[in-house]
Formats: C-alpha cells, structure tokens, sequence
C-alpha cells in the first residue's frame, strides 16, 4: 500500500493535507462529534481516486471540504499547489441526490452554470447540446426532468458537470440508486468521458465492486468518529476497461480480497456503531 506522503506536490490537482472537521451542537456545548481526523489524501492530475468506508465514517464531509462548501476545523486544502480560500472553483460537482432544476429542461439544467459564467445564450445551448449529444441524450434536450428515466437524469447532471470543464471532479455515490444494468453503463459512459481528458477524479462510493472497476487508485477510510485513510491501493487492471467484464479477472478478485480484508472489520465497526445509535 503506498504511503500518500510520499506523491509529489508538483503535479496534483488536489490534496487534503492533516485535515480535521469537527462539528458543534448548536449551543456549543460538549466536546461536538470529529467526523474527520487528522486525514491526509492525494490526487494528482489526471488520475481517478475512489474513497470507499463504511456508511457514516466521513466520506461525503472529505468531499464537501474538497468542494470548498465546508471548511476543516484544521488543516490544508490545496488546488493544484494553491491554498483553497473559498469554493473550489477548478472542481465540478456531481451530488447523490437530485440536483437538476425541475422547472427548467435538460438543455436548461446543462447549460445553467456555463449562463451562471457569463457565455451568450446562444454558445452555452450549443455546448449543452454537444454534451446531451455526448451522453446519449441528443433527442431529449426539451424534456423535463420529471420526463426522464432515472438514468436518463443521471446523465443530464453528467453533462451539466462535464459542460464547465472542470479541472477537478467531484462525485458523490452518483449511481447508488440506479438498478445494475443502467448503472453498469453509466460506470462505462463516466470512464470514456473521463479517458478523453484525463480529468482528476474523487470518487465517493460503497460499492467496493465500483471503485476497483474504476479506479486507478482506491482508499479505504476507517469507521468514524475521526475517519482516517487505513490503505489505499493501486489499481493495476490495464485500460480502457469495461465494469462487467473486469469484474471476472484474476487479478480483480485479488484486488477486493486484498481491499476487503482492511475494509471488512470496519464496515462491522461502522454497523454496530449504527445500532448503538438506534
């Protein structure tokens, strides 16, 4: 397993340097609940980094400080070398939930955020329907997203990130509420679009299957409280690849063997954590 502090600064897109986020009830009162603690991660340009752990531990909290929407209690953001101040505007996000605009239509909902900087009308339509175009929805521009599969909105919010072109993508469990087969695709149409221009990639998921199929890199987060990274492994599988067929690869099951052996007891941490809750 490589050591994350040993990637060099020069050519990432993004690091997370002895990050801590605490959060405070609102009257103050107690020592609050440290989601986060002491995390440091890596993502150097170009290459796809999926975080898996178990439900609760602090992966989507990684991906909001990442996202500049919340701030650490301690520690660095960096964005290709600068400190972030603010939101990361070099990033892109794709959120779990619904985020498209239900009042506008899909062309509407991918050109937005190009409106939001400023293209003419004109110009932001065309790319918006280039990207529809790109993720197979050229004849659905004018439907609503209530009008839309599910998979059908996924790829509507694909386009939408992909239309800024972001330097950095963020992506939340986008696919956890797909059935299999539309999520297979899915998985294969982000790797294209990814191959294409090599974008930095953090990828949030559960499904330990997802990450090695689609990873360069996988990392692999403690149970909370004060998650931290406890491995993270290369994923040697040869590109381009498709998720259902690596999926029957020697060397893919000694991956998520390797992967569930550290995962496994903390998953069962993170379960019986979630009873005690009860």
């Amino acid at each position: 397993m490589p050591d994350p502090t040993q990637n060099h600064t020069a050519d990432c897109a993004l690091e997370l340097l002895d990050i801590t986020c605490t959060f405070r009830s609102r009257d103050d009162a107690g020592p609050g609940y440290t989601a986060v603690g002491q995390t440091s991660l890596r993502i150097r340009a170009g290459e796809f980094v999926s975080v898996v752990g178990p439900t609760g531990c602090g992966k989507s909290t990684l991906l909001n400080i990442s996202a500049g929407l919340l701030p650490p209690t301690s520690g660095t953001v960096k964005v290709f070398g600068q400190t972030l101040q603010g939101i990361n505007t070099r990033a892109g996000y794709m959120f779990q939930t619904e985020a498209l605009m239900p009042w506008r239509s899909a062309i509407d909902n991918v050109m937005v955020g190009l409106q939001y900087r400023g293209v003419p009308d004109t110009e932001a339509r065309e790319q918006a329907q280039s990207w529809l175009e790109r993720v197979g929805l050229s004849d659905f521009g004018d439907r609503y997203p209530h009008q839309l599969s599910g998979g059908m909105r996924k790829r509507t919010a694909l386009a939408q990130v992909l239309a800024l072109d972001p330097d950095i993508i963020l992506m939340d469990e986008p696919f956890s509420a797909l059935d299999i087969q539309t999520r297979q695709l899915m998985e294969n149409e982000v790797l294209d679009l990814w191959a294409a221009k090599k974008k930095a990639v953090l990828f949030i998921t559960h499904d330990l299957d997802e990450a090695i199929a689609m990873s360069d890199r996988v990392v692999v987060l403690s149970a909370g409280p004060a998650t931290r990274p406890l491995g993270e492994f290369e994923i040697d599988l040869p590109r381009p690849r498709n998720v259902a067929e690596v999926r029957t690869q020697p060397r893919f099951i000694e991956l998520h063997t390797q992967i569930w052996n550290v995962l496994r007891d903390e998953v069962l941490k993170g379960y019986a954590q979630q009873l005690k809750r009860a």
